[in-house]
């Protein structure tokens, strides 16, 4: 293929020695904006916190079944019948027994749910992440083409908080799990939509510690759901939907008013005169000036990524065979760290610890994990620290499943470690995956690996489910998973310090130019 072509080619008239913000031999967008809006402002920072809120209320969603679904404790009312503090249930007569709390406070007391098969209590969680998987596979693409990061960012938000708070009205759990799937459908898109909106408002330079601002409201909303529940605790679980769809409602309608559109997309669809007037908003007020004269005289030419099919983006990440060589390998990895992100905190009811106490630690454990994304976005390699903390999470998670007093006391401990670094691979995949694809792509490239990772969390529920019964151990599964996912790493090229491109033919030039000079090495 030709070389490509750029985004925005720079009229002789205005190609000096004495114009620093405009480069000479056709600059590309990535570079042109970023000399433009110049450092990172504080109208890009409210920006980036505004958009990344929204994953506060994507957490909350996400983990908010730990409680409401979980198995409440009982006691015995009389000691007939042979009931004791490790009889079951099932097999104890109704008036030996009962719940230590008031039945409305989970579903399983509410509904009499206790003896169900493990299939039917693991049902709403898992109609949740398979809500979210089709949910990505039929948005993914319309941040890319027809609505746009912001749009799309909007309307999930809204439609996960309404549906979340429709969930109170639930009569049995086939209308709750039917409501949980809608749920995961609306909610498939927030963290991809939010995470590319803030990492396209600013330059390479602070894309990485920009895209962990989003990481670090994903903590908070996940810490929050423990102390929402202590709070309610002997109150009815459909109060923790109340209190958390709300605050999502009107956090939806501050994401309409003031949050801005990615100023790449609108260049790549040929919307010129908006994304300049975004550059305007944001940039410091001694570049407004250069910005209508650097953009003035700027030919454009639009990259079709669409062509009237909203699923275009796909077709072509999987025809270009270098775009396919790097989608397949991410979606390797995505499901392996999707099994224990998303599996570990459900299972944590299996562990004999305190349940509020061991979901607020695996919420604090992502705090760090945030904080060493900061220093290894910038400092090591991308692909290697994907490997390393995959097989690091891979390695304590089957140390937890072992069995024996000696482990049992380590085991809240071990399954941390996993579940931070498990965290700590999450983050970097998807900044990874951000500088992996072009501006046309990156946001349906991005939304296919959060789907794998969703993919790997559909097995969750079950693999708790079925150890609770002690017919498999879960940690020891999500261990060889994602030690096993994680080698795709090696398959990939490394991003770190890279400007990112904006089509296909231009991130393809740099592709055979990268294996051009390696076999010029070679040879």
């Amino acid at each position: 293929m030709a070389d490509s072509t750029p985004l925005l080619s720079q009229p002789n008239s205005v190609k000096s020695e004495s114009t620093p913000l405009l480069e000479k031999h056709h600059p590309s967008l990535d570079s042109t904006i970023e000399r433009c809006i110049g450092d990172f402002g504080w109208a890009q920072f409210l920006q980036a916190l505004l958009v990344s809120s929204a994953w506060i209320f994507d957490a909350q969603q996400t983990f908010i079944t730990v409680f409401t679904d979980a198995h409440p404790t009982w006691h015995c009312t009389t000691h007939q019948h042979g009931c004791n503090s490790i009889s079951n249930i099932c097999y104890l007569p109704k008036n030996s027994w009962a719940w230590d709390w008031p039945s409305r406070t989970s579903i399983i007391s509410e509904w009499n749910l206790e003896c169900a098969a493990s299939i039917i209590t693991g049902l709403p969680a898992s109609s949740f992440f398979m809500g979210c998987l089709v949910g990505g596979l039929v948005l993914a693409t319309l941040a890319d083409s027809s609505l746009g990061r912001k749009n799309l960012l909007f309307l999930s938000c809204l439609t996960m908080s309404l549906s979340a708070l429709l969930t109170i009205f639930s009569t049995n759990i086939w209308v709750y799990s039917a409501l949980k799937l809608v749920c995961g459908f609306c909610r498939a898109t927030i963290g991809t939509c939010a995470l590319v909106l803030t990492t396209e408002l600013v330059g390479k330079r602070w894309r990485g510690e920009v895209g962990v601002i989003g990481f670090f409201c994903f903590t908070i909303g996940f810490l929050s759901l423990p102390a929402i529940a202590y709070l309610n605790r002997g109150s009815s679980w459909r109060y923790l939907y109340v209190w958390t769809s709300i605050p999502g409602i009107l956090y939806s309608m501050l994401v309409h008013f003031f949050v801005h559109e990615s100023p790449r997309w609108l260049f790549v669809r040929g919307r010129k005169e908006e994304a300049v007037a975004t550059l305007k908003s944001i940039a410091p007020p001694s570049h407004s000036g250069y910005l209508t004269w650097s953009f003035s005289g700027v030919s454009f030419e639009q990259e079709t990524c669409n062509n009237g099919n909203v699923y275009s983006t796909i077709k072509m990440l999987v025809q270009k065979r270098w775009a396919f060589r790097r989608l397949l390998p991410v979606m390797v990895i995505g499901f392996g760290i999707g099994m224990v992100y998303y599996g570990m905190p459900l299972g944590l009811g299996n562990l004999s610890f305190n349940l509020y106490l061991s979901v607020t630690f695996n919420a604090l454990s992502e705090l760090p994990s945030s904080l060493v994304t900061i220093l290894l976005i910038g400092k090591l390699n991308r692909k290697i620290s994907v490997l390393a903390f995959t097989m690091i999470s891979g390695i304590f998670s089957v140390m937890c499943a072992l069995e024996g007093q000696v482990w049992a006391r380590f085991q809240i401990g071990l399954e941390l470690i996993s579940f931070f670094s498990a965290s700590t691979a999450f983050n970097i995949l998807l900044i990874f995956t951000i500088e992996l694809f072009p501006t046309c792509v990156r946001n349906s490239a991005t939304s296919l690996v959060r789907q794998a990772l969703v993919f790997g969390g559909v097995f969750g529920p079950m693999l708790v489910a079925a150890e609770s019964r002690n017919e498999v151990s879960s940690y020891g599964v999500f261990g060889l998973v994602i030690g096993c996912c994680g080698l795709s790493a090696v398959c990939l090229p490394e991003t770190r310090g890279r400007t990112i491109c904006d089509t296909m033919d231009e991130e393809e030039h740099k592709e055979k130019a990268a294996c051009n000079s390696v076999g010029d090495v070679l040879a």
